[in-house]
């Protein structure tokens, strides 16, 4: 059986994919590295009102940059890597296939599958309820929502097959 050092958690907003990065990197003795609670932690209570797409972006092409960083080193210590950074376009998902063969670390991707209404429903009561599964510290709203699904792309079927795909959902 194939050691995978780097698992590539994707889906859209709302698929569960912090909770189920959460239950794979404990599962598997890994280390979580999460886009949301970096771009938190290290930006956002400096965004600028109205917030900026550039200005965002700038920031969390930053943090993708340091998080491999850190996860090749971690992942060449033979410690598995998992990486909740959304990949919600083909294109930053092969840029991390393409850094991990580089490295020489096997990849794994997950794929959370839900349908939009169920995942807009979760939305709303992660706005509403906040608690422990509330990452960013704003609502995400229905605009939001939208834009994310209409730049969304789904792993094709060769994307699966060649990255040991497992669907969920």
């Amino acid at each position: 059986m194939r050691k995978y050092l780097v698992h590539v958690i994707c889906g859209s907003t709302g698929a569960g994919k912090t909770t189920y990065a959460r239950q794979l990197s404990d599962r598997m003795g890994g280390v979580r590295f999460s886009i949301d609670e970096w771009m938190s932690t290290l930006f956002w209570m400096d965004t600028p009102r109205p917030l900026k797409a550039a200005w965002s972006m700038e920031r969390v092409n930053r943090c993708l940059h340091q998080i491999w960083a850190v996860a090749r080193e971690v992942g060449a210590r033979g410690i598995p890597c998992v990486l909740d950074l959304g990949f919600g376009q083909a294109e930053i998902r092969e840029r991390f296939y393409r850094l991990a063969a580089e490295s020489g670390l096997a990849v794994q991707l997950h794929w959370l599958d839900a349908p939009a209404p169920a995942r807009w429903e979760r939305v709303e009561t992660r706005n509403r309820e906040g608690g422990a599964s509330r990452v960013l510290p704003f609502d995400v709203s229905r605009d939001m929502f939208d834009f994310v699904e209409s730049i969304w792309e789904a792993p094709t079927e060769g994307e699966m097959v060649a990255h040991d795909g497992v669907r969920i959902g």
